[in-house]
């Protein structure tokens, strides 16, 4: 079909192979006229992907390179709405739609299955990136990156713009400041110094036209890395990008070229600062950081041996590293950081430590380092995290859409004047790290990338009191500066720019403009909902939910535990259980032991509690205490065996461990808070009219969060109650009665698994149980949640079945042309918040969110107005066909096999049938304009009950006081 060297459609073809570990035919063209390059995978998925990619090194902390990423897709020569961008997103059945920047790459990737969707996504995107309208419409920049804003002249002058917003809530979080300060650290001379999502600090340091001129540079054929993959007309997609685009383009000299560094002759030491409160005690709040370089990126055993000998030194349950820490109390969390670049390293972090030990700290690591590397490290632990490795690499991550994780991974050895292909034939190298197990090559390997690796450096990241108070004290200081510098004039046209901005941000797009955007018809839908295999088998006291889909030979398996009989008071332990299983002593094993034991010979073992909720009555729920692991033929039995010892054979019993599990714990929710708080108030303000969410609340949201902060707080005093309590669950759950297993995979492997399942099943509690009548009631505590991010995540919401409403699938439509229009344009692109958006379900939970939001009052005001909105909408049919186009691509999305099997358990545990699902699909493809008008009156009145919980800036909060009902700390 291909033949090396020839040319196709402008595009030399310089290598071709084969890639069996992605099922795949790779190929490498080189585009001779305009110098890109494009990376082809053949194979068998209909998930077909297109990304554009540019290497784009910063020169300094303003953010420009993610900036652009953010402006790029925000209008172009061919698609001139004002976001094309979201114009795909609410009308295109994109499986992934996004954009990333790196450290030293933006990469521009979409998916669809559809072949007329794909070509539509691939144009607007290659059009956004070469012919972006930022040249002619300043208003673009001002939006997505930063400008001073104000409307009166009385008024003071502020900073606003999405990315600026974004970055504000990025550098919250101490993690993400210790992150770009190792970074620093360690290539102080080299573009990874600098921060390129931006820094805050420099954001507004950020010219129009230094803005420009990056992307006049950087944003050439020349400097591109093209990539398609899966089972599309490749000739047709080469002829097309020629066409349109490469033949307009002449090759030219671009330098993107990244800096080495030079290696260091002595370790480095660097100090950088985060916020907290001036109420808060600073002692112990402290992050020190270990770092080293380990080699260059492009080289795959390198790569593989960063994410294996962190897992062997820190992220494995038998880590000797993290241990050693530990047992020296040096932190209260022990993790690791990927340093990313050229040349790759590794951190080693405590954190909630003191400045004092940093000595200590170096001292503690070395000395164990030294240790692994005179006596030897546990053969079955290297086993262990090689097969952990060798699992994510088969499984994509997880990740549904594969090919943009072997888009992302090609380009870890392609930016950087590599081979992608042969960088993704990773059999070899796994092999050979495998019989290198023998050897003592792991132990040369601690000798010569850390022992006596200079390159190197430690990070001290300190509390300081408030930090952030000071940092916006010097802002306005500035801004005051700066409005008294302007003329009369000056100042009168910085009031028009505004009013230029905010018109356009909340102006409609014209006809024209609307007709320039690609469009799929309601013809090229399918009307049939997808059909998950499910075969129900009831086997004796089992039922067993068979999903037979192809999974690459991995095993499945979910073993769902009724916890409908553990009583309120308890309920938070049972998610504590969750958290210490896999992580405890076993009757036969040490926790170090079982940890190897489980990754030597499965993917991994997981524990996760969960609530059902029911769709048809949302105030009823499943509570569930699921076990889940996968293995490979042999290994299934195995598998089985450890899952047993693991819910039959724990002992809960070591209450040091137990502690340090606790802080670990706490740790860990610390940062998922920091990053998912829009998650965790939508969850908060749902508890307050929800049983199911109050459930959930006290099972795994700030409740549980405020919980184990005060197991932390007392266990000295009450380690005996507590270790009581865990049993006292851990004996009651693992029952018999009501237990459903899913298993997705093939049928031979389901024959061993269903031949292996009386050892767990014999020996599991089979007394009869009476499930709990759960007394939670409707309060509406309306909390402001005081933190010391610089940010909110603000929250509205209620239950419209409790106000009469009933549920349509016309409502998932509305809630698209609300994401995608009204709270986009008012919160996004005019409020400067990095994300908005409803979700409207069939329980009766109806909850507005938004994501890193500078606004409190303003926001609440734009979700009170949603249903004045809805009631004068005025769609054509053309407007309404998107919306429900979008609509159906978010009823499908692109699902894992396991995934797949999950879904279809949890319906039908639920009792949602193939009709319900089609149901819904119908009555989204039916709606009508007058069907979403007619919604307005819901809207309105779930607003009208003011629930609301907003976790935010202190001082923010403050100031807003009277919005609620009760301040509360998020650190207690």
């Amino acid at each position: 079909m291909f033949e090396i060297n020839k040319t196709y459609y402008g595009f030399k073809l310089i290598q071709e192979s084969k890639i069996d570990e992605l099922q795949s035919v790779g190929r490498l063209f080189y585009y001779e006229k305009s110098g890109a390059r494009l990376l082809h995978l053949e194979n068998e998925d209909d998930n077909k992907v297109f990304s554009i990619g540019f290497r784009t090194p910063p020169t300094d902390d303003t953010g420009v390179p993610h900036i652009l990423e953010h402006c790029v897709l925000a209008g172009s020569r061919k698609y001139t709405t004002k976001e094309p961008f979201m114009d795909m997103v609410k009308g295109s059945l994109q499986t992934f739609i996004n954009a990333m920047t790196y450290k030293d790459k933006t990469i521009y990737p979409v998916a669809s299955r559809n072949e007329k969707d794909f070509y539509n996504l691939m144009d607007v995107y290659l059009d956004a990136v070469f012919y972006p309208k930022i040249y002619e419409k300043p208003e673009i920049f001002m939006q997505e990156g930063w400008h001073h804003e104000i409307f009166n002249k009385k008024d003071n002058i502020t900073y606003k713009g999405v990315v600026y917003n974004e970055m504000k809530g990025a550098y919250s979080a101490p993690e993400g400041i210790l992150r770009e300060a190792v970074s620093k650290s360690l290539f102080p001379d080299t573009c990874y110094k600098y921060s390129s999502g931006g820094n805050p600090d420099y954001i507004p340091d950020l010219t129009y036209e230094a803005f420009l001129d990056f992307h006049r540079k950087l944003y050439h054929p020349s400097n591109s890395y093209i990539f398609l993959y899966g089972n599309g007309d490749i000739k047709k997609q080469l002829a097309y990008i020629d066409e349109n685009y490469l033949s307009d383009f002449n090759k030219t000299e671009i330098d993107s070229h990244i800096t080495l560094q030079e290696p260091f002759t002595s370790r480095r030491e660097l100090t950088d600062y985060y916020n907290i409160s001036v109420e808060d005690n600073s002692d112990n709040k402290a992050y020190l950081s270990l770092n080293f370089v380990l080699g260059e990126k492009s080289n795959l055993e390198s790569k593989l041996m960063n994410s294996i000998i962190s897992d062997i030194l820190v992220n494995s349950q038998a880590a000797p590293l993290k241990k050693a820490l530990i047992d020296a109390g040096i932190g209260e969390d022990i993790f690791t950081l990927y340093v990313d670049g050229l040349k790759h390293g590794i951190g080693i972090a405590a954190k909630n430590t003191s400045t004092d030990r940093k000595e200590e700290f170096e001292e503690v690591i070395l000395k164990t380092l030294n240790k692994l590397a005179e006596e030897g490290i546990d053969k079955k632990l290297i086993e262990a995290s090689i097969n952990k490795t060798e699992y994510d690499l088969r499984e994509a991550s997880g990740f549904a859409t594969k090919g943009i994780v072997y888009k992302i991974l090609a380009m870890d050895s392609w930016l950087y004047d590599g081979n992608p292909i042969e960088y993704l034939k990773y059999d070899e190298t796994i092999k050979e790290l495998r019989q290198k197990i023998q050897t003592n090559y792991f132990e040369e390997y601690i000798k010569e990338r850390f022992i006596n690796n200079n390159h190197s450096s430690l990070v001290i990241i300190e509390p300081k009191k408030g930090l952030a108070e000071e940092k916006e004290r010097a802002i306005q200081e500035k801004l005051d500066e700066y409005k008294k510098s302007l003329s009369e004039e000056e100042l009168e046209k910085l009031i028009k720019d505004n009013q230029n901005l905010k018109n356009m941000q909340l102006s409609d797009d014209t006809e024209e403009a609307k007709a320039t955007i690609p469009k799929l018809a309601i013809s090229d839908v399918d009307p049939k909902a997808e059909i998950i295999p499910q075969e129900i088998i009831k086997d004796s006291e089992l039922t067993i939910l068979f999903h037979d889909i192809f999974t690459s030979k991995i095993a499945y398996l979910d073993l769902y535990f009724d916890s409908s009989m553990i009583e309120e008071e308890y309920v938070p332990y049972m998610n504590l259980l969750a958290g210490l299983l896999g992580k405890m002593d076993t009757k036969y094993k040490s926790y170090g032991e079982l940890s190897n034991s489980i990754y030597a010979n499965t993917g991994g073992i997981n524990f996760e509690t969960e609530a059902l909720i029911k769709e048809d009555n949302g105030q009823e729920f499943m509570p569930k205490f699921v076990v889940s692991g996968k293995a490979i033929g042999d290994n299934i039995r195995t598998l089985v065996s450890l899952m047993g010892e693991l819910i039959l054979d724990t002992r809960l019993e070591d209450y040091n461990r137990i502690k340090e599990l606790l802080f670990q714990i706490k740790s860990r929710m610390e940062m998922y808070i920091s990053y998912t708080g829009s998650t965790v108030a939508a969850s908060r303000v749902s508890s307050y009219f929800s049983a199911p969410w109050r459930y959930i609340e006290k099972l795994k949201g700030l409740d549980y969060f405020w919980f184990i902060s005060d197991l932390i707080e007392t266990f000295d005093k009450k380690k005996e109650e507590i270790i009581a309590n865990l049993n006292y669950v851990y004996n009651k759950i693992f029952n018999l009665n009501n237990l459903i297993i899913s298993f997705t995979g093939d049928k031979e492997d389901l024959s061993i698994v269903r031949s292996n399942l009386n050892i767990i099943t014999e020996r599991l509690n089979k007394d009869k149980f009476t499930q709990e009548k759960y007394s939670f009631k409707e309060e509406k505590l309306n909390e402001g949640i005081l933190s010391n991010y610089n940010v909110q995540y603000v929250v509205k919401g209620y239950d419209f079945k409790k106000l009469g409403y009933d549920y349509s699938g016309s409502m998932r439509v509305l809630a698209t042309i609300l994401n995608g229009d009204y709270l986009h344009n008012r919160v996004r692109a005019r409020g400067g918040a990095y994300g908005v958006g409803i979700t409207i379900e069939k329980s009766g939970q109806l909850v507005v969110y938004s994501y890193r939001d500078p606004n409190l009052k303003e926001t609440l005001s734009v979700y009170d107005s949603m249903s004045d909105f809805i009631s004068k909408l005025d769609l054509n049919e053309t407007e309404l066909t998107q919306f429900i186009i979008g609509t159906i691509a978010s009823l499908e999305p692109a699902m894992t096999p396991y995934k797949k099997g999950q879904i279809q358990a949890k319906r039908y545990m639920i009792n949602t049938t193939r009709e319900d699902i089609q149901e819904i699909r119908d009555a989204v493809l039916s709606t009508n304009v007058e069907k979403i008008r007619s919604c307005a009156q819901l809207l309105h009145d779930a607003m009208k009950q003011e629930y609301i919980c907003v976790l935010g800036n202190e001082n923010k909060i403050r100031e807003n006081e009277e919005v609620f009902n009760k301040l509360v700390k998020l650190m207690k």
